[in-house]
């Protein structure tokens, strides 16, 4: 034990004390400093040790005391604010993981009445007031702060972030000082990200200005996931597969993100599988974040409802912000016209901040409940589910944005699915089955983390309010009016990969007077363009028969100018691919193995058009060649293929239906299934 011993001044007490200190031996610092004060009740700076002694011990509580003290005796002391406020944020995150941001917020609050101008307690009621909610309150605190200090990089950083949740265009010019004010990463990958979700008639430059920031982040060191993830995304809307190269591997770069609870950054890597292992890597680092998500619950488990007597009807729910006028609403939308009510209640759970729109309209219109909790957390959301005591849950959107994936994680419902809004299994222990088709169901069940539950003939329907006859067809095949033939898509960039541009362009190659059409507001971008065409000229296709319509929204009618549809690959259309068939622009796509390399396959199939899908590379063009030399076919297809769709599977919405509500009965009623 240290000689407790008090030395004859203050000031060599405070030196003993330092010493202690700097050489870590905080237990014995304690007990000298409890002597010291003690022996010299009136020395601040022995209080202010005698404080940082405590809080190193984590006696929170006890420094404060210790702190207090010193300040009292010499408001103006420096250090002991400075110390105070590290004990009290301290605090404030030991309550935030016991009881949440709004606990933690009291103890902030107190600690800035007594240094209100305290930078650190100040960013950490920014972050907790964006935690508990609701962002109003959290606007006008920053707004505030920036009005009073307009120089403090990261205030700045935090309300454009917020504003641009709203609207890029309000969020910009508070993202772009905070990047003047610090030229770092964590202040130039947030200004990245707006820029590149920018719409209108900028998108395209502010895309460019994007790209090249991300260059100055690569050059600045080593980034965090999140950080590589906004880069990398920018990458791959550019075509700019070399820097998605700089960034790391397939493995390295999907592991960061898993172990960082970035699921959403998963989607993207569904387009850089290549082999068996990888699809196996990419269903792992699913599992991942799964394995973190439900931890994460089974700390703040829900309160489950008393099971209802049988023989009720069932309650099945939806969870997804997308039921509206988007992708995932038009698939939906035959399960509420058709709903029998007397075998089914419907509920609908989102997080959209938006107003509702027609379809939305009807589909609340249909519901028993429709609730909307934009500001909810993941548990409450949870809980509120929960207390509607559901027979199934079934989640439409994975992580994709507005969608709370982790609530599933919490189990509000006692048997729960995955269905249309995401190509790959979510990883989630909780979820226990997948809906999906004959044809899109992996051969190998080992590619899926969830029980397939599979319809008898599609795994979609196309709702009538979104694909009607609005959109006419040009009869006349493209080739006619161009003099050519023309390929085209309308995919997403993110999909796209250095093999497919590669395939694209050697087909193009192949058939004399043809080009490529590109319906992407990417097309405005000079990076996306100079990108695409280098990779079209190294198949020997000049820069001449490469079009670029930049549209966003609107691109059904530019159908019209295209005579067959490429398929992106590995991971295929989807939502793109039925597009394409009403428009009458036949589809031709590369089957894999796994899920998301097949749900083109499932829709061809349904059709009757097995011969427009490959296996393989070879196949792939020969089915495109093949189509091409035959115009007599696809003059047929553009006139009927409508006609065809309507007459299918994807045309039937009252028989999907119909055996969509069996298939779920069947899971619910079955003896087996999981219970809660």
């Amino acid at each position: 034990m240290a000689d407790e011993s008090i030395p004859e001044t203050a000031e060599a007490a405070l030196a003993r004390a330092r010493a202690l200190y700097h050489a870590a031996r905080f237990p014995e610092g304690a007990r000298f400093t409890a002597a010291a004060v003690a022996a010299y009740p009136q020395a601040a700076d022995l209080w202010n040790i005698h404080g940082v002694m405590l809080r190193q011990l984590g006696r929170g509580s006890e420094a404060l005391v210790a702190l207090d003290r010193a300040i009292s005796l010499k408001p103006d002391h420096p250090g002991a604010r400075v110390n105070r406020a590290g004990v009290v944020l301290d605090l404030a995150r030991a309550i935030n993981q016991r009881q949440g941001p709004r606990a933690a917020l009291s103890v902030l609050d107190e600690g800035l009445g007594v240094d209100p101008e305290n930078l650190g307690l100040l960013e950490a009621k920014a972050l907790m007031l964006r935690a508990a909610g609701p962002r109003a309150r959290t606007e006008t605190f920053l707004a505030d702060l920036v009005a009073r200090r307009p120089d403090i990089a990261w205030a700045q950083l935090y309300l454009g972030d917020l504003l641009a949740e709203r609207d890029s265009v309000l969020g910009e010019p508070h993202l772009r000082r905070a990047a003047e004010l610090d030229p770092a990463p964590a202040t130039l990958v947030p200004l990245i990200q707006n820029l590149a979700r920018a719409t209108g008639p900028d998108e395209g430059r502010k895309l460019d200005e994007a790209h090249r920031l991300c260059a100055t982040v690569l050059a600045a060191g080593e980034l965090t996931p999140n950080q590589t993830k906004v880069v990398r995304d920018v990458f791959s809307r550019v075509c700019d597969f070399a820097g998605i190269a700089r960034l790391g591997d397939f493995r390295t770069l999907g592991r960061a993100w898993a172990q960082a609870g970035l699921h959403t950054a998963l989607l993207r890597q569904l387009s850089r599988v290549r082999t068996h292992a990888d699809r196996l890597e990419l269903l792992e680092q699913h599992r991942i974040c799964g394995r973190a998500l439900s931890a994460d619950a089974e700390q703040r488990p829900i309160e489950a409802p008393a099971p209802r007597p049988p023989g009720e009807r069932i309650r099945l729910g939806f969870l997804s912000s997308d039921l509206r006028r988007h992708p995932v609403g038009y698939f939906v939308e035959p399960l509420f016209e058709h709903v029998d009510p007397k075998r089914f209640e419907l509920f609908c759970y989102g997080f959209d901040t938006r107003g509702p729109d027609s379809l939305q309209a009807l589909f609340a219109s249909r519901a028993t409940a429709f609730r909307q909790a934009p500001e909810a957390s993941a548990r409450d959301a949870a809980q509120v589910i929960a207390d509607d005591d559901l027979d199934m849950l079934i989640e439409l959107g994975g992580s994709t944005a507005l969608n709370k994936l982790e609530v599933m994680a919490f189990r509000p419902a006692p048997r729960q699915a995955s269905w249309l809004g995401y190509p790959h299994s979510a990883g989630l222990a909780a979820i226990d089955a997948l809906i999906c088709d004959p044809f899109n169901v992996p051969p190998d069940r080992g590619l899926l983390a969830e029980t397939p539950l599979v319809m008898p003939k599609s795994w979609i329907a196309l709702g009538p309010s979104t694909f009607s006859d609005a959109h006419a067809i040009d009869p006349e095949l493209p080739e006619t009016r161009h003099g050519g033939l023309t390929f085209g898509t309308a995919n997403n960039p993110y999909k796209y990969t250095p093999q497919a541009l590669a395939a694209w362009a050697s087909i193009v190659a192949a058939v004399p007077g043809s080009r490529f059409v590109f319906l992407r507001p990417e097309g405005a971008s000079a990076s996306f363009r100079a990108n695409v065409l280098a990779a079209f000229e190294a198949e020997g296709v000049a820069a001449g028969r490469v079009v670029f319509r930049a549209v966003r929204g609107g691109h059904m009618p530019l159908y019209n100018e295209i005579d067959i549809t490429l398929d992106t690959f590995p991971l295929t259309g989807g939502t793109t691919t039925v597009e394409a068939l009403w428009m009458g622009a036949p589809v031709i796509s590369l089957r894999g193995e796994a899920f998301y390399e097949r749900l083109s396959w499932s829709i061809l199939a349904n059709l009757g058009l097995e011969d427009l899908v490959a296996d393989d590379l070879e196949g792939y063009r020969a089915a495109a060649l093949s189509l091409a030399a035959d115009r007599d076919r696809r003059a047929s297809l553009r006139t009927g293929l409508r006609q065809a769709i309507r007459s299918s599977p994807l045309g039937d919405t009252e028989a999907f239906a119909r055996d969509f509500y069996d298939l779920i009965e069947g899971a619910v009623r079955a003896p087996t299934a999981p219970v809660r």
